[in-house]
């Protein structure tokens, strides 16, 4: 048997050797690996590593401002801030925060439209944020999160500040509301002004002082274990709280204004002549600002949206009406500044007026006409006739340049978002609107404040207070004062004069003139023997009436009737209180708008001095509420079974087949 052959050493000891090497070399290239990796770490991206791992262990916390309080100008609060719990989501410590939302969507009553929106805003969320889910819980959604919170990791609940108006729909078209901003307006606000922000001001009062209602916000600096724990505070900034807001309105004011209407679709605006304060500005219908606070229900929108007496619609600021016989006191002063006629100066009103070549005739409101008929008489009786003749001499040209000193197709200025400037029609604006020419009839129904002429409640009112401030020109304004961190400047008296070719006393007989309409004219029924006050009526056609056919309220739909317009001031000596009074459809403005405009002098005058309105306690509007609240529940109650009964009653499609 052969014996093994010997291994050979040196071959053996050449390959351990060689593996050896290769093995080195391999350790080699680790060592140098991990040292170069070491020295990037280190050196290289040291900044970037030190900012993550504080990151880890090192938290902002944002602390958002309280928003600005919104008072009256007798300090009784109209926009008040109430802690609510809220249902936050902290990106950090949620993995699919889509699967989340879809759970917390029954718990929290959770829309699709909500879940889309809040999944926007978590990835536009850069920093992390938490982001707000669900605003104002209630007592049972609560409950609900309570019993199934160890499954929700980073969703919890705060308490935070949120809006509140607690007079629901009294100062809705003034103040407006506030709500949760969306995704068009995180696109152009400066997201860091509003971190742990969840509201905006969309419209109104809110929306127009926005950025002095908000305030700054602050922060805290927090250490945090791996489980985002907070284990000590390091740094505080605490916020800024937003400025606080005095109107210059008057609750009392706005309160009588509003029972005024009662129910009635118009608006009503008080001004001071003085300097512009806004006292009243009502919109009726209105509608509750609260719900949109934490986002409205598409079903109560619909509502609003479609309700046919336009709740949502602010008459007073965009609404545009033929102003009717409320210009002719405007009007009246421009036959004395192109010195066409003065106060002694005559025409003769047979009823009606003929353009020269031309038979149709424009009628007056009297048949068989005022006869002889003096500036002052034009007024006291509201002679259609005497602005025909007046407008006809003008011109068009020369009566747009005129009435547009007192505001007329222009916005006055007023401090709210979305004012509509109304329309004082010129050849020009024809042109340029129709792409015809103007008609010489058309200058005769604007003299009238008809045909293309258009006009606002708040623009009505604001050449009132103008005209009885002799010519002093004013912006209407509702900021009375601001207290806070930002200094804010409030208009305090006229800004101008009105460019005028008569003089103070033109001014003055105009006055008397207004106040001759109320003890002999057409204002009659805004006489109060206590005190001298001006006015003038105004019945505005919404339908037009053909030639030789006289006006028949009864064959009308009611949407057609004539609008009730009034204008006047209190009192003569010293006008303290300029108001402009429209309900829409309302017929004549005597019978209509100038008893509704001899309350608010009434009160204003006699009453507030002495005896003003107060606002009901907050027992008294949790049980008004309350009350609204049950109202509506059965409202809704009673619907759901009318659609039941009518579901009943629908044949079905067999037996309709089978009929």
């Amino acid at each position: 048997m052969n014996k093994p052959l010997a291994p050979d050493t040196d071959q053996v000891n050449r390959i351990f050797r060689r593996r050896v090497i290769v093995a080195g070399v391999f350790i080699f290239l680790g060592l140098l690996a991990l040292i170069a990796r070491y020295g990037y770490l280190q050196v290289y991206a040291h900044d970037l590593y030190k900012t993550e791992a504080d990151n880890n262990r090192i938290k902002l916390i944002s602390s958002p401002p309280s928003r600005g309080y919104i008072y009256d100008r007798n300090g009784i609060i109209l926009a008040d801030n109430q802690p609510v719990f809220t249902a936050m989501l902290n990106p950090d410590e949620v993995s699919d925060p889509k699967l989340t939302l879809q759970l917390l969507a029954p718990i929290f009553e959770l829309t699709d439209e909500e879940i889309t929106d809040i999944l926007a805003r978590l990835e536009d969320n850069k920093k992390n944020n938490p982001v707000t889910v669900k605003i104002d819980l209630t007592e049972s959604q609560l409950a609900k999160f309570s019993e199934r919170k160890p499954f929700f990791n980073g969703v919890y609940i705060q308490s935070k500040l949120t809006r509140t108006y607690p007079y629901d729909e009294l100062f809705a078209h003034v103040i407006g509301y506030v709500g949760r901003i969306n995704d068009k307006e995180s696109k152009r606000i400066d997201k860091d002004r509003y971190a742990g922000t969840d509201l905006i001001g969309k419209i109104g009062i809110e929306a127009q002082y926005e950025d002095i209602l908000l305030g700054q916000p602050g922060y805290q600096s927090v250490e945090t274990d791996a489980g985002q724990n907070i284990i000590r505070q390091l740094d505080t900034k605490p916020p800024v709280p937003g400025n606080d807001i005095y109107l210059s309105l008057d609750y009392g004011l706005q309160k009588v204004a509003q029972d005024q209407l009662d129910g009635r679709r118009g608006a009503i605006v008080a001004i001071d002549p003085n300097n512009g304060d806004v006292l009243a500005f009502v919109s009726n219908p209105s509608y509750d600002p609260n719900p949109f606070i934490s986002g409205i229900s598409f079903k109560d929108y619909g509502a609003l949206r479609d309700d046919p007496d336009q709740p949502l619609y602010n008459r007073a600021l965009q609404g545009m009406y033929p102003p009717g016989s409320t210009i002719k006191p405007f009007e009246g002063l421009g036959a004395i500044h192109y010195n066409l006629m003065d106060w002694d100066s005559t025409i003769y009103d047979p009823g009606y007026f003929t353009l020269p070549g031309d038979s149709h005739r424009f009628r007056d409101w009297k048949r068989g006409g005022h006869g002889n008929v003096n500036l002052t008489k034009s007024i006291t009786e509201s002679v259609d006739t005497y602005y025909y003749k007046l407008s006809y001499q003008m011109g068009i040209k020369r009566l747009h340049d005129w009435m547009i000193r007192f505001g007329f197709g222009s916005p006055t200025g007023i401090d709210l978002p979305n004012e509509k400037a109304g329309v004082m029609p010129s050849p020009e604006w024809k042109k340029e609107t129709y792409d015809k020419d103007w008609l010489p009839g058309e200058t005769i129904s604007v003299s009238i404040g008809q045909g293309y002429f258009l006009a606002t409640p708040l623009q009505i009112a604001a050449a009132t207070a103008m005209t009885v401030n002799l010519g002093q020109h004013i912006t209407p304004h509702l900021l009375k004062r601001s207290e806070g961190a930002v200094k804010v400047e409030a208009i305090e008296k006229p800004d101008g004069v009105i460019q005028f070719n008569g003089d103070k006393a033109d001014w003055l007989r105009m006055k008397y003139a207004m106040e001759e309409n109320v003890k002999h004219g057409t204002a009659r029924r805004l006489f109060n023997p206590k005190y001298r006050s001006g006015g003038k009526t105004g019945t505005a056609q919404v339908k037009s009436i053909a030639q030789g056919k006289s006006y028949n309220k009864a064959a009308l739909d009611e949407r057609h009737w004539d609008h009730a317009w009034f204008n006047g001031f209190a009192p003569i000596e010293n006008p303290q209180i300029a108001v402009a009074v429209l309900v829409e459809n309302g017929g004549g403005g005597s019978v209509t708008a100038a008893p509704i405009a001899k309350e608010l002098l009434d009160y204003w005058i006699l009453q507030r001095p002495n005896d003003p309105i107060q606002p009901p306690s907050a027992e008294e509007i949790k049980a008004i509420r309350a009350q609204k609240a049950a109202e509506k529940a059965q409202r809704e109650a009673q619907e759901a079974l009318l659609a039941e009964q009518e579901a009943a009653n629908q044949p079905s499609s067999d037996s309709g087949a089978a009929e």
